[in-house]
């Protein structure tokens, strides 16, 4: 019971390092161009969600089908844009450096999340 509290503690805090970063890349520049970024965070795991019945399992899967094809598709798409986002918004002048580069550290912190929950779920029984 334990070492699942502490996994749990460990993941809500590496989601709120997260998203603390992202405000904090708008806030430090006072631009808050770069929370076009969080609206992908929340695109990405609709696919789960919808497709995948709310679970990770069939993203590491070679099951096919439409549905399943489809949501591995549109993860992947929805992941790429979060990283995608801050790129442009530097490119077109938008952003400062600096708030790009915090926006990728909410990015892989955010993704290192996702995959520690998702080891977690494989190895325990919730």
């Amino acid at each position: 019971m334990v070492c699942v509290l502490t996994v749990l503690a460990g993941l809500a805090f590496m989601f709120s390092t997260s998203i603390l970063l992202q405000i904090l890349a708008c806030a430090l520049y006072n631009n808050w161009w770069p929370m076009l970024a969080a609206l992908m965070y929340v695109l990405v795991p609709m696919p789960c969600l919808f497709f995948g019945g709310g679970s990770t399992q069939f993203l590491t899967s070679r099951d096919g089908g439409g549905w399943f094809n489809a949501a591995k598709f549109l993860t992947g798409a929805s992941a790429m844009g979060s990283i995608a986002i801050p790129a442009i918004l530097r490119h077109a002048g938008l952003i400062e450096t600096g708030a790009m580069f915090i926006e990728f550290t909410s990015f892989f912190i955010l993704v290192c999340t996702v995959l520690c929950f998702h080891r977690a779920t494989l190895d325990e029984d919730w």
